[in-house]
């Protein structure tokens, strides 16, 4: 699995960013959303599939960028919060809240809110 940064600038965002926002929740086992129109997305999937996806959303005035990248960042003023793609309700995983970097399970099965987030440091 890797992890992609996906950025996107709509010339009218009223129109098109909810279905951006679906496709991307969609394209991914996992995503976040750090900033209005940066997401980092998790998936099997290749950075081609994932720009053929989105580019269909688009018009010819509207950018996208998409990347992928290592797990370290740098963040100021915005946090990271990884959400998974939505359950059945008979999955043993019933939350999609994930933390970041992702934890390893509480012995006591205690909910993943309630894990203290790490401090973010700079990619070296």
């Amino acid at each position: 699995m890797r992890t992609f940064l996906v950025s996107y600038d709509l010339a009218n965002p009223a129109m098109n960013q909810p279905y951006i926002a679906d496709a991307i929740m969609s394209l991914g086992d996992a995503w976040a959303r750090p900033l209005a129109n940066v997401w980092y997305l998790r998936t099997d999937g290749e950075q081609a599939m994932i720009e053929g996806r989105l580019a269909r959303l688009l018009d010819e005035h509207d950018g996208l960028l998409v990347q992928a990248v290592r797990e370290e960042a740098a963040f100021r003023n915005t946090g990271l919060r990884w959400f998974r793609r939505r359950r059945r309700d008979g999955d043993a995983e019933a939350s999609n809240v994930l933390a970041f970097p992702a934890q390893p399970e509480s012995p006591s099965g205690a909910d993943q809110e309630t894990f203290e987030r790490e401090p973010l440091r700079a990619a070296s």
